[in-house]
C-alpha cells in the first residue's frame, strides 16, 4: 500500500494511476488520509463496488453500536426500545 498526497496525485496521476495494479494508493491531505485508490478492471467494477459498500455499511453498524452502547442504549427492555423508536418518530414529525 502507498501512501501520496493531494499535491502528488495532481502531479502525478499518470505515473500513480499506472502503479495501481500493484496496490492500493492511500490518498492523503495534510497528513490525514481522505481516499483509497483501489485497482479494477471493467469486469470486477461491479464486484469491487458492491464490496466497498458492504464495508462502509458494515462501519456504520459498528459505528452505531458503539453510539448505543455510549448512551446504555444496548441495555435496553423491549418496552425501551419502543419507546424510544416512537420518540424519535414524534421528532421526526416535528422537524418535517
Amino acid at each position: 500500500m502507498r501512501f501520496v498526497s493531494v499535491r502528488e496525485l495532481r502531479s502525478q496521476s499518470a505515473k500513480i494511476l499506472g502503479e495501481l495494479g500493484l496496490s492500493e494508493v492511500v490518498v492523503t491531505s495534510n497528513g490525514a488520509p481522505v481516499a483509497v485508490l483501489t485497482p479494477v478492471t471493467a469486469d470486477s467494477l461491479d464486484l469491487v463496488l458492491r464490496a466497498q459498500r458492504q464495508a462502509r455499511a458494515a462501519l456504520a453498524l459498528v459505528d452505531l453500536q458503539s453510539a448505543a452502547a455510549r448512551r446504555g442504549l444496548d441495555r435496553l427492555s423491549g418496552e425501551g426500545i419502543t419507546s424510544e423508536i416512537e420518540a424519535a418518530r414524534q421528532e421526526r414529525k416535528r422537524t418535517e
